[in-house]
């Protein structure tokens, strides 16, 4: 089997790998292409991944591919990991958010929407080329903002394409562990949008666990959102929150945090791998350089909104990820060899959620088999979420006609309508610094 990664020169491409060398059952991947623009990060990353496979038996084959067309030829499943813009447009979204008095972070608010800009015509033509090449290829889409950019491949590959992040899963299991239950026990029940979901119920053996987790505040407070969010308000919700929650419940704090940092969180990844990558390709272990990196980088994560609210540094346990390498195997063993798996995925909405339209890309509990991935009825949204939801799938909606028309005025309606802006003002200023500093938005009229 051929795993083509689109972005296969970015930094989490050995989590990927890990999960591949992992893999022993038949039918396994044995070919990864990796497909990227950069012939030197291209070079650097097969160096990692060889020294990672040292010692290991019958590790896939990798090879590189500065052309997409090449790389995604003959692929039985394709992951799409792009950064449009690279690090360097993450610093310029935080910079030109930060002017303007809101906060920057590249999935949510006014950088989650410059970055879908930025994104969506690169990741059609991408969706367009997968179809005239590898038209019976499964597409596992990981670049964010993956709700919004699944949504719009959709538009090209149908349900082929499939949306994955490793946020909800991570946080049923952080939350699993509190109270002492192993998460392959569990029936999880999650309904929202990409990086904006709750759990409503933790099932074990058919009993709710969720109630015994909301009614002990040092078992809420013993993990990452517990501490984010505190026991207080988690408890007031009666729902557990998507991390990137804490953007929009505490908007004032989070932003004051980014305008007191002495460095943003972009500033600090372009310097941190910078020097990763300016030493890796010639270094003799750079597999274990790329462990150190990313246990630094996994440190900093969301650093500003822990210091809003005195959380201090990451627990070891916190900065285990959800998994999202073991999820996508799972996704491409479930439709390879009909192996039914349960996971959190984006997919269509097709009547699960009453309050959207069935085309809508939502972040829900499917089953998945040969036939691909199906929403599991029941998911529901908690009622102090409908209002949200609505209205930031209205700003998708919008974004996506943006990139695909290049209307400027739908470009505007999201930006002006996205909760965390506040004023028509603030975002057409925001829409005109971003096309003055992004080249890739000269589309917009």
């Amino acid at each position: 089997m051929k795993l083509a990664m689109v972005g296969g020169a970015g930094f989490r491409t050995p989590l990927v790998y890990s999960a591949l060398l992992r893999d022993h059952a038949p039918g396994r991947v044995s070919q990864v292409a990796l497909v990227d623009p950069d012939a030197g990060r291209l070079a650097t990353m097969a160096a990692i991944l060889a020294d990672q496979a040292r010692g290991a038996t019958s590790a896939p084959a990798v090879s590189t591919h500065t052309d997409w067309a090449e790389g995604l030829r003959g692929a039985d499943f394709i992951f799409s990991a792009m950064r449009v813009s690279g690090t360097e447009g993450r610093v310029l979204d935080e910079r030109i958010g930060m002017s303007h008095g809101v906060i920057g972070q590249e999935t949510v608010g006014f950088g989650g929407i410059s970055y879908a800009l930025r994104t969506i015509p690169v990741a059609l033509n991408l969706a367009r080329t997968i179809r005239k090449v590898a038209p019976d290829a499964w597409t596992i889409n990981f670049t964010n903002p993956a709700g919004i950019v699944t949504e719009a491949m959709q538009t090209v590959l149908g349900n082929r394409v499939i949306g994955i992040c490793d946020s909800p899963i991570g946080l049923a299991r952080r939350a699993l562990s509190a109270i002492g239950v192993d998460s392959t026990r569990a029936e999880i029940s999650y309904a929202g949008l990409n990086h904006l979901g709750w759990i409503t119920a933790l099932r074990v053996d058919g009993t709710d666990r969720l109630p015994d987790l909301l009614e002990n505040s040092e078992a809420i407070e013993s993990f990452e959102e517990g501490k984010l969010f505190g026991a207080e308000w988690i408890r007031a919700l009666g729902a557990l929150p998507n991390e990137y929650l804490h953007y929009y419940n505490f908007r004032r704090d989070v932003l004051r945090a980014d305008q007191e940092a002495g460095l943003p969180r972009g500033h600090y990844l372009l310097r941190q791998q910078g020097q990763f990558w300016e030493t890796a390709g010639d270094s003799s272990h750079p597999y274990q350089d790329w462990g150190i990196c990313r246990h630094e980088r996994e440190a900093s994560y969301m650093a500003t909104n822990r210091e809003s609210v005195g959380m201090g540094e990451r627990d070891e346990t916190d900065m285990t990820s959800g998994g999202y390498e073991n999820v996508a195997l799972a996704l491409m063993r479930g439709i390879s060899y009909d192996e039914r798996a349960h996971l959190i995925l984006n997919v269509p909405n097709s009547g699960t959620l009453s309050e959207l339209d069935d085309p809508a890309i939502v972040e829900v509990p499917c089953t998945v088999d040969r036939a691909g991935a199906h929403p599991i009825a029941g998911a529901k949204l908690p009622d102090f979420g409908v209002g949200l939801v609505t209205t930031m799938k209205y700003v998708e909606r919008q974004t996506i006609l943006a990139a695909t028309t290049g209307s400027s005025t739908a470009a505007l309606r999201a930006l002006a309508n996205h909760p965390l802006i506040d004023s028509v003002r603030v975002a057409r200023a925001l829409l005109d610094d971003a096309r003055a500093s992004f080249p890739e938005l000269a589309y917009l009229c």
